[in-house]
């Protein structure tokens, strides 16, 4: 791996049409038995090969075993009835059927560790794994049981804190918590959020990192993007209290965001990764235009401290459009690094 500038992706890359629907996010598989056990692995193959094909330092699975970034570990997971279903708000956004918690939440066994071996038996790069987050879990179910937001926050801190310690003993040299859930919900995650967080992470020697973005590139997200103003000022609420937190890489939406970039400096000393490729549109960044979001960022950044990545994932874009985004990222990323050896 480069020591400077390492790329890598924010987490999902489109599936193979033969295993899901293209383009569609909670698609179901095409496959079943054995034979989607041999396709899922197989997808994941072909993600480590487009992600190294393009350059990429930082490999991870893609999520080309899962259906959903939160859903597919919470099925797994005792206490939650899948077949009790209500309505909810997610992320006071759109509306959506979830899943109910009508007992007491604990993990029977590993979810993704066999999974997060074979990536590891695929490579000799470091390799990234992205788990939900507390907070961002429970926002995507219905808590009949705890009836506490942050009492369910603590419980699953404590079982995704098992499955990190387990993935890591597999080769895991960076676990990802996804957080999204930052974003919106300001006071919560500054009271309890991140302290739940941080006991997710107790422990590791892996590198720890929590991505915050403003979502997929689906209609939903895009809507309320509109609605934000010129600015997105939703990092200034929570970048503090991170920059004090135990969690080593900070990882964010930069391209074609609202987001100003000085909000960097308020995790000055961490390591951050820059969304450098816009998940919510099919055009394709050329390698300058990425080239441009990385040297704005290294105004704030120190060269050492910069992992240029996605804005997000890129599960609904169509798998052609990935890949012509995944190579923009790695060349641009090549253009600043000549750039700071000059």
């Amino acid at each position: 791996m480069t020591s400077l500038l390492p790329t890598t992706t924010a987490g999902s890359l489109p599936k193979p049409c033969w295993l899901a629907q293209p383009e569609t996010l909670w698609s179901p598989w095409k496959l079943e038995g054995q034979e989607l056990i041999a396709g899922k692995r197989d997808a994941l193959r072909l993600a480590v090969d487009d992600q190294r094909q393009a350059g990429i330092d930082i490999l991870g699975d893609s999520e080309q075993t899962r259906q959903h970034f939160v859903t597919t570990f919470v099925e797994h997971l005792d206490g939650v009835d899948f077949e009790k279903r209500e309505t909810v708000r997610i992320r006071n956004r759109y509306d959506a059927s979830v899943p109910t918690v009508v007992g007491a939440v604990s993990r029977p066994k590993s979810v993704f560790v066999d999974d997060a071996r074979f990536l590891r038996a695929q490579t000799d790069q470091p390799i990234k794994w992205t788990l939900p987050g507390p907070m961002t879990m429970i926002d995507t179910l219905y808590d009949a049981h705890y009836r506490s937001r942050e009492k369910l926050a603590w419980e699953f801190a404590r079982i995704l804190n098992e499955e990190a310690h387990e993935l890591e003993a597999a080769g895991v040299d960076i676990i990802q918590f996804d957080e999204p859930a930052f974003n919106v919900f300001f006071e919560e995650a500054n009271d309890w959020g991140i302290a739940t967080l941080e006991r997710a992470a107790e422990g590791l020697k892996a590198e720890t990192a929590v991505h915050i973005c403003y979502g997929y590139g689906i209609k939903a997200n895009t809507d309320w993007k509109k609605t934000l103003g010129a600015e997105w000022r939703q990092y200034e609420q929570t970048f503090p209290r991170l920059q004090k937190s135990t969690i080593d890489i900070i990882s964010l939406e930069c391209q074609n965001s609202r987001v100003p970039m000085d909000l960097i400096e308020l995790v000055r000393g961490k390591k951050v990764m820059v969304g450098a490729i816009d998940v919510a549109i099919d055009m394709i960044e050329t390698p300058e235009q990425v080239a441009d979001t990385l040297r704005n960022a290294l105004r704030f950044v120190h060269p050492d401290k910069l992992y240029p990545a996605t804005n997000c994932g890129m599960a609904p874009l169509s798998r052609e459009v990935a890949r012509g985004k995944l190579k923009a990222l790695g060349a641009g990323a090549e253009i600043i690094r000549r750039e700071l050896a000059a």
